[in-house]
């Protein structure tokens, strides 16, 4: 008999009761260090009183009324954003995959208002992965993800990550816009070459395509810097971001130039709960303190922290790890066993972590986290490592003397 919920989740046995900061408690009182953060969702950990206030206080005022009406808060955190970005206009939406599917419309609607209709294609790059829906499981060109719910909806090219000259070769008169993450997260946390980002930009530039991003894992800090785009210096047309945005609370956002938003009129695009007054009160929460002063430079000492002290697990432990990779507090330990064999040894150490592609196990901490979280995280992998090589040691030979 199928159960009442769809059983699309492998779920873990984990019940968990409440949250506080960078630790999750089960409802039978055992504490989890959790550098998991909902998958890069909770930066500001769990139960902030500062979200918890925002969020409780609009609650008692009003939920919901529809974008039919004017929604103020929504209006003040697209202001606020847009004097901190590239943009200058953007669409709430309810998750990453939504603003994604924004992105899409938007960056086909712009070659359409600009009298290339016939630009409709995107060119995507392997080992990405955009959301769930029809279109964004097209985009990721994941085959795992498209099995069964072909035929996959066209207008995608895709290339190899980080290959420049792939890119070159990939565009054709049907070509409209690029899209990407700046640093893939479920991918296994690639990091692209230096001046890839540069390279794109320059290349959308002259052959008259958007340069689409997306930051819904990469984004809000989480590389140490509000964007990831930030690090290599250049301004897309186009990006999608969700997760940390709403520190836990259901939220996304697409966010555009006046030009490549042109096409994007009135009845174009619209969503029920999008923008709405609770996720915008939680939203400008958010960003009161990810832009206070001092935030930023306490991700990347956290970043730098946690890289040295899994760089010396990794040297120590080379039959279980073979490398750190990732930016800022979007880190990834590159494994030698399976990477849910470390996903459980660490879970049996308290301390939660997910599994990406390329056999990764990402580290996601709250940004909140504290110099003795990091130490204690590097502490439990280690001995999740010695966990698993005593796990494979070969049994003692009979009668031999213990």
């Amino acid at each position: 008999m199928i159960a009442a919920v769809l059983p699309t989740y492998a779920r873990i046995d984990l019940e968990f009761e409440r949250g506080e900061g960078c630790w999750l408690v089960t409802t039978d009182g055992r504490r989890f260090l959790d550098f998991t953060a909902g998958i890069a969702v909770n930066v500001l950990g769990h139960a902030h009183p500062y979200l918890v206030d925002a969020l409780t206080q609009q609650a008692r005022k009003l939920w919901h009324t529809s974008n039919l009406f004017r929604i103020v808060g929504g209006e003040r955190l697209a202001a606020r954003l847009s004097a901190v970005t590239f943009a200058d206009t953007m669409f709430f939406t309810n998750s990453g995959a939504e603003a994604l599917e924004c992105a899409i419309k938007m960056a086909r609607k712009y070659q359409f208002a600009s009298g290339n209709p016939e630009k409709n294609r995107i060119i995507t790059f392997q080992g990405a992965f955009h959301g769930r829906t029809l279109a964004t499981i097209a985009a990721g060109g994941n085959a795992k993800y498209l099995e069964g719910f072909e035929p996959a909806l066209p207008g995608f090219d895709q290339v190899p990550f980080g290959d420049i000259d792939a890119v070159k070769a990939a565009i054709t008169p049907y070509t409209g816009a690029i899209l990407l993450e700046p640093v893939q997260g479920e991918g296994g946390v690639r990091v692209p070459p230096d001046g890839f980002l540069e390279a794109l930009r320059a290349l959308c530039d002259e052959k008259g395509l958007l340069l689409v991003l997306d930051e819904v894992q990469c984004g809000v800090g989480r590389t140490g810097k509000l964007f990831a785009h930030e690090w290599a210096g250049i301004r897309p047309d186009i990006m999608a971001v969700a997760k940390g945005i709403g520190g836990g609370f259901p939220m996304g956002a697409c966010l555009a130039t006046e030009a490549a938003a042109k096409g994007m009129t009135l009845g174009t695009h619209g969503s029920t709960y999008g923008g709405n007054p609770l996720a915008m009160a939680v939203g400008n929460a958010v960003l009161d303190l990810v832009l206070a002063d001092g935030f930023f430079d306490h991700v990347n000492a956290m970043s730098a922290r946690l890289k040295d002290k899994l760089g010396a697990v990794v040297a120590r432990h080379p039959r279980v790890l073979a490398e750190v990779r990732g930016k800022g507090l979007l880190l990834g330990l590159k494994a030698q066993v399976p990477a849910g064999d470390l996903v459980t040894a660490l879970r049996a150490e308290g301390l939660l972590a997910p599994a990406a592609a390329d056999n990764v196990v990402r580290l996601l901490p709250p940004l909140v986290v504290s110099a003795d979280e990091v130490d204690l995280a590097a502490e439990k992998i280690e001995a999740a490592c010695v966990r698993l090589e005593e796990a494979s040691k070969p049994l003692p030979a009979k009668g031999a003397a213990e």
